[in-house]
């Protein structure tokens, strides 16, 4: 401003003005550049400091004291994988046969080999609703309260389903079961001695145990591990249980 004003009293030359103000220029868009540079390394310094968006506990680490991090790096290059392990989700893939008795709520019994002898109750969250044509079952989410950490994740765990209010399963051995070209079935023993073949719908697959919610009553006599090629009508002769000799 003082040489523009020198120049309106004719004290220096056009020429000298324009050199001074476009020096001027020059200079203070240095200052702005450096001022930009200053102002980029203090936001670099906040980046000192790693703050995770919930309280948890650091799982993985995939980097060490002095190992170069870049800006922008590519996706899945992550520093650090923190969990909140207050409370876990489980997954759990229920065969096409079974999902009808599972309902969101409904209440399951969880068991971790690494810890043998404990039961965590879990709740389903939700459910996929859809069977996946790969696996012919259905993706179930369960959540358990872990507030104490005893379970770990990313861990395997056995999940047994409550049946629903109001389902009665009895349950028989696998050796039971006659599985052929009817379906499966078992041999009862009627009034008369004779075999009956009833077809059965199995509930759930417990591996010593299969629960049955159609096909078998209470009552029934069921044939335990039936011979092949077992019929209706055959005549059946039911042995004497046997006593223990006197002592």
């Amino acid at each position: 401003r003082r040489w523009q004003s020198l120049l309106t009293s004719d004290s220096v030359s056009r020429q000298e003005v324009e050199e001074r103000v476009a020096d001027h220029t020059a200079k203070q868009a240095a200052v702005n550049a450096l001022q930009a540079n200053v102002e980029r390394l203090q936001a670099m310094q906040q980046y000192r400091r790693l703050t995770a968006p919930f309280d948890g506990i650091v799982t993985a680490r995939n980097t060490d004291v002095g190992a170069l991090i870049n800006v922008g790096s590519s996706a899945g290059s992550e520093l650090f994988v923190v969990s909140d392990v207050r409370r876990l989700r489980i997954y759990v893939n229920v065969p096409q046969r079974q999902v009808a008795a599972i309902r969101s709520g409904a209440k399951a019994q969880v068991n971790v080999p690494e810890r043998p002898g404990e039961t965590f109750k879990a709740t389903v969250q939700s459910l996929a609703q859809a069977i996946d044509a790969s696996t012919g079952a259905m993706r179930v989410q369960l959540t358990v309260d872990n507030a104490d950490g005893r379970l770990l994740p990313g861990g395997f765990a056995t999940v047994r389903f409550e049946a629903a209010g109001g389902t009665q399963a009895l349950g028989l051995p696998p050796s039971a079961l006659i599985v052929g070209r009817n379906g499966v079935q078992v041999a009862l023993v009627d009034d008369e001695g004779r075999t009956q073949l009833r077809p059965v719908t199995i509930a759930r697959d417990l591996g010593r145990v299969v629960e049955l919610t159609d096909g078998v009553r209470e009552s029934d006599r069921v044939i335990n591990s039936p011979p092949d090629g077992i019929a209706d009508g055959d005549v059946v002769r039911i042995a004497a249980a046997a006593q223990e000799p006197a002592k």
